[in-house]
């Protein structure tokens, strides 16, 4: 079994752990070492999971090891991205058991895919990108670097999601639309057109 350390240890994080867990219980692959987070975290919740704090994320500059992005904005993924790559520590992908990946499709590191996301084929998954439960990802799509899709989000074919773009809750995307850099998608939108850069759209249809 490799050592694992989930960077932040809040609910995302703690979800994060879910996913180890269920990967382990099907075949042992992962050794837990523990979170490392920057900010406050609850002591009572990381003992809950029978887990420990070993520090800051600064822990895996003289500790590096293997490692999962626990956290759930876009941009503080691809911030601690940057800051990590230079110390030795190994992004790894994780796919919970009860998710479902198709054929002929590109998984970048650090991904990760929660119970019940669906990704179909010929699909691109970039860097540090976050399907969360029940998120689904249709054929002939591009995801970007350091994207979330929240729980229940659904992208339909021949989609590109730029890099470190949100979806949120519920959010769905029609097919070959054209989500920019840093876009916001409210919760329950329905995206029918492109979204420019940094643009937030809410609603249906999404404005």
């Amino acid at each position: 079994m490799r050592e694992l350390v989930i960077v932040g240890a809040g609910g995302h994080g703690r979800e994060t752990l879910d996913i180890v867990e269920a990967v382990n219980a099907v075949a042992p692959t992962w050794a837990f070492r523990g979170f490392v987070d920057d900010g406050p975290s609850s002591a009572e919740r990381i003992e809950r999971r029978g887990a420990v704090l070993l520090g800051a994320v600064d822990h895996l500059r003289s500790h590096p090891t293997c490692y999962v992005l626990g956290i759930g904005a876009s941009q503080t993924r691809a911030r601690l991205d940057e800051r990590l790559s230079g110390w030795g520590a190994e992004a790894v992908t994780l796919v919970h058991p009860h998710a479902t990946l198709g054929a002929d499709n590109r998984i970048g590191e650090g991904v990760l895919v929660a119970a019940g996301a669906r990704v179909t084929t010929n699909v691109t998954l970039g860097r540090h990108v976050h399907l969360n439960v029940n998120a689904v990802v249709s054929h002939d799509c591009s995801v970007g670097d350091h994207a979330t899709l929240s729980p229940g989000a659904h992208v339909n074919g021949e989609v590109t999601l730029g890099r470190r773009t949100f979806l949120g809750t519920g959010a769905i995307v029609l097919p070959g639309v054209v989500v920019g850099d840093d876009a916001c998608v409210g919760a329950g939108a329905v995206v029918t057109r492109d979204v420019a850069p940094g643009a937030v759209v809410r609603g249906v249809p999404a404005r």
